[in-house]
């Protein structure tokens, strides 16, 4: 697969073992933390046919200003048989309208668009119980703290800078479509203590509702592990530890795990590491 280069960023293919935090990527250390993730199964979602599973088409709606954008993203969404765009949009307003229309699992969606930005047309759609199975992945030149800190505050499940290789995209979709949140290095545990800083009004009573393993296994996901490495060190399977993940989020009604990562950190289950602190050179 070639290099796409594009108006607003470029698509450069690397190694499929590329990783972000959360996601199915290598271990990314970044200014102000570093995530250590570990490899995660190609997650797809499966429909029968007979007797055999079959792999489902994942649906997507592209969200972004610029046709030539929209036009390579298609390119390399639909090269792949478990991917097809079922529709395209120049900005929010149309974003939402089409996602009404054709209810997709995902929303590749840009920030700065004109009329409805990116992240007003996020709040709309998640905010909307008729989507809630449709995620949304912020695809952005814009990977600053604020528009990410917006962006998962609205309900997005991933944020992504647009100059992710191919294969790094490729694999973040299928993250998000199957239900496990993606951020990129920007994302980072300080990035998300900044925008969480103000307490929860009932931290306590929120968490009640919580086993003590269900909340040990919050704590880990919030500090960036994916579920094998949290079965790896409590000792059991992945499918256990996705499981607490899961009633962890319906408890507490959240989204996805990204926003149970922010729940975590709003409560003050879990709370930011001070930076280190380095020797000043004599």
């Amino acid at each position: 697969m070639g290099t796409f280069t594009v108006a607003k960023g470029t698509l450069a293919t690397s190694p499929p073992d590329e990783h972000v935090a959360m996601g199915t990527f290598r271990t990314l250390t970044v200014a102000r933390g570093t995530f250590a993730t570990s490899p995660l199964p190609n997650a797809t979602n499966t429909e029968k046919s007979g007797e055999a599973e079959q792999p489902m088409t994942i649906r997507i709606l592209l969200a972004d200003d610029q046709a030539l954008l929209r036009t390579t993203f298609r390119m390399l969404i639909e090269a792949n048989d478990d991917m097809a765009v079922v529709g395209e949009a120049a900005d929010g307003t149309e974003a939402v309208a089409l996602t009404r229309v054709h209810r997709p699992d995902l929303v590749l969606m840009d920030i700065r668009m004109p009329g409805t930005n990116g992240l007003d047309a996020t709040t709309t759609i998640c905010a909307d119980p008729d989507l809630a199975a449709t995620r949304v992945l912020i695809l952005t030149t814009f990977e600053t703290d604020e528009y990410v800190a917006k962006a998962l505050r609205a309900g997005a499940s991933g944020f992504l800078g647009k100059d992710v290789a191919a294969d790094a995209l490729l694999a973040g979709i299928r993250t998000v479509a199957a239900g496990d949140a993606l951020l990129s290095p920007t994302a980072t545990k300080a990035l998300i203590a900044r925008f969480v800083a103000t307490p929860d009004p009932a931290p306590l009573e929120r968490l009640t509702a919580l086993t003590a393993r269900e909340r040990e296994v919050m704590i880990l996901a919030a500090e960036g592990k994916s579920n094998a490495e949290i079965a790896h060190q409590l000792v059991v399977s992945p499918l256990t530890v996705r499981t607490h993940v899961q009633r962890a989020m319906t408890k507490l009604h959240a989204r996805d795990r990204a926003q149970l990562v922010v729940i975590a950190y709003q409560t003050g289950l879990v709370r930011p590491r001070p930076p280190a602190v380095r020797d000043t050179p004599r």
